[in-house]
């Protein structure tokens, strides 16, 4: 790892003024960032190029002064000409903190790219050298802060007496602080204008417990893929105390939880149940009860075929808190994968998200009325019950010439892609892959991206 050039700080500018030389664009963008402190902003130029009519700066049209620097905390030079030069030999003359606009060796410091949430401010610097790099870097930040974030800064900031005087212990209290800038609920409350309230009754019931109640997150993991996760999930999985995770969410995504969170794997594989689900409420409840944050991580989405609702109701029969997070199901990234429009106008008007395993006789003649019908079904199975669920939706009136594709390992970059035609299908015409598979039936299927795809033997549908 090499070394900084440069050592990272706030610098303090209240009550100072930050002095632009310059009128063009550069100097602009320098304004757009300095507006965003509490110094006064000075633009000194004899003539504008740039329009500067929507910030709040002090506009000097004449020749640089040495005046001008008069109680300056920082001065940027975005020009080039006798007025720059006079400017940055006052400066140095004066210690102030100097930046030429795009020469860097000329500086004494560099403009970072900022991540805005006032009070708190995120830096992204390449001491000059890569700035698109930093402003890549900046984006994805922002994209996984919540915007609320200065405002519980500041509500957090507000209480700071308080906490101390209620809660004693270091340890309790960076608890308490976590699940404040962390919570759902106090969140809603600021944007209501309640964010005091709600922000004094968790401090209240942290001081109470030592600690304050547990929750489970019910966190959609998506198909696989760790960048198919929400930011929410991402978030809440920097904040759990625990991670519960199934069988299928893969270790890559377990890891971006915190490197200190315990983990617990409640897998159930195929043939071999490590918890059943009896045993995962009752862990669920337990440490929740001792007031940790649990990230209950399911693969896709916990309320499709999650079993969430069975953890759910042991959770509100404990008087436990929770919150269910959105994921990416394999159905969808099946559709998403081979860009098929389960939904697609004069041609299917509705998309049926199914698990074969189990199905009853009357489930399978509803499936081949509603396939009949023009919708599309997404079928969660594997391969060593797809012929003989295709036989049975035939037997029940539904075409042999039906689209079938199948996406094994949806949303992953191992997964395999098969197409042909239901009669196919249950010809055993096919030996698809082992794994999680989505298969997915219709006349929609055919207008998806199937070139990629094992051809079933026979019956193949022409891809339109």
């Amino acid at each position: 790892m090499g070394h900084l050039n440069t050592f990272p700080l706030s610098f303090k500018v209240q009550g100072r003024r930050i002095v632009i030389i310059g009128g063009a664009e550069e100097a602009l963008n320098k304004a757009r960032l300095a507006v965003k402190t509490t110094a006064q902003v000075v633009i000194i130029a004899p003539h504008l190029e740039a329009d500067f009519s929507a910030l709040p700066v002090e506009l000097v049209l004449r020749h640089f002064q040495a005046s001008d620097l008069d109680g300056a905390a920082l001065v940027f030079v975005a020009e080039e000409g006798p007025d720059a030069i006079a400017a940055q030999a006052e400066a140095r003359a004066r210690n102030i903190p100097l930046n030429v606009v795009d020469v860097p060796g000329q500086c004494d410091f560099y403009t970072p790219a900022i991540i805005d949430r006032a009070p708190l401010t995120i830096a992204v610097s390449s001491e000059g050298a890569a700035p698109v790099l930093a402003r890549l870097v900046r984006a994805r930040i922002e994209a996984v802060l919540s915007p609320q974030l200065g405002r519980l800064a500041s509500l957090a900031g507000s209480l700071r007496h308080r906490v101390e005087s209620l809660i004693e212990d270091g340890d309790a209290r960076r608890r308490f602080y976590q699940a404040l800038v962390t919570s759902p609920e106090v969140e809603r409350a600021e944007l209501a204008g309640s964010g005091e309230t709600a922000a004094w009754a968790l401090l209240a019931q942290h001081a109470q417990t030592g600690g304050g109640a547990g929750v489970v997150w019910l966190i959609g993991a998506g198909p696989g893929s760790e960048d198919l996760l929400t930011l929410r999930a991402q978030r809440l999985l920097q904040d759990a105390d625990v991670i519960v995770h199934d069988q299928l969410v893969p270790d890559v995504v377990v890891q971006m939880g915190r490197r200190d969170a315990e983990q617990i794997s409640v897998g159930k594989a195929k043939g071999h149940h490590s918890f059943s689900q009896a045993q995962i409420n009752t862990l669920l409840v337990r440490l929740a009860g001792e007031g940790k944050r649990v990230a209950r991580l399911k693969s896709g989405d916990p309320m499709v075929f999650g079993r969430a609702g069975e953890e759910i109701a042991a959770l509100r029969k404990a008087g436990i808190a929770y919150q269910v997070v959105p994921g990416v199901s394999a159905a969808l990234a099946a559709a998403a994968d081979t860009a098929t429009p389960v939904t697609l106008r004069k041609v299917s008007s509705g998309f049926i998200m199914a698990t074969a395993h189990g199905a009853e006789d009357t489930e399978l003649q509803h499936w081949a009325l509603l396939a009949g019908a023009g919708l599309t079904l997404g079928l969660y199975m594997g391969k060593s019950i797809a012929a003989d669920v295709a036989a049975r939706l035939l037997e029940h009136g539904a075409s042999a010439t039906l689209p079938v594709g199948i996406v094994v390992n949806a949303g992953r970059a191992n997964r395999s892609l098969y197409s042909g035609t239901l009669g196919a299908l249950a010809s055993n015409q096919l030996d698809f892959a082992d794994g999680p598979a989505v298969i997915l039936v219709g006349e929609a299927v055919a207008a998806g991206d199937w070139a990629d795809a094992a051809q079933m033997a026979a019956q193949s549908f022409k891809v339109a």
